[in-house]
């Protein structure tokens, strides 16, 4: 059985590391679900989502050339197609500049440094400090 990219197979977790799950598929070729690929949202660990010997639906992704077969469970799953709804009054949120974004950053950063010298300076004894 040919493996193409964009079928959905079933198949059977075999092996899970740190950074995915090996799957079993038909046929006997193995495929690798890489931890971002196991849900929608963030996955930290890979065991609260997956179990050794469990049956999961994939879709394949992309097929290497040596073989190596790399699977996706999130996009196995079928979801309707989001309707186009009218955009409610908090769609119209003024979207924050680059610009305006970066000197966020830029004050936050020079005011935690300020901070961070301030509390440093005071327990090192600087600026003045009596020595007795």
């Amino acid at each position: 059985m040919s493996i193409e990219v964009g079928s959905k197979l079933q198949g059977k977790v075999t092996g899970i590391t740190n950074f995915g799950a090996f799957v079993e598929l038909p046929g006997g070729s193995t495929g690798l679900v890489h931890i971002s690929e196991v849900a929608d949202n963030y996955v930290k660990d890979i065991n609260e989502h997956l179990k050794v010997g469990e049956q999961v639906e994939v879709k394949v992704i992309n097929v290497e050339k040596d073989g190596k077969i790399g699977l996706s469970i999130k996009k196995a799953k079928d979801r309707p197609q989001q309707q186009q709804s009218r955009p409610s009054r908090n769609d119209f949120r003024p979207k924050e500049s680059f610009e305006q974004k970066m000197n966020k950053f830029l004050k936050d950063s020079e005011d935690r440094l300020t901070s961070l010298k301030r509390n440093t300076e005071s327990k090192r004894g600087g600026r003045g400090a009596r020595r007795g």
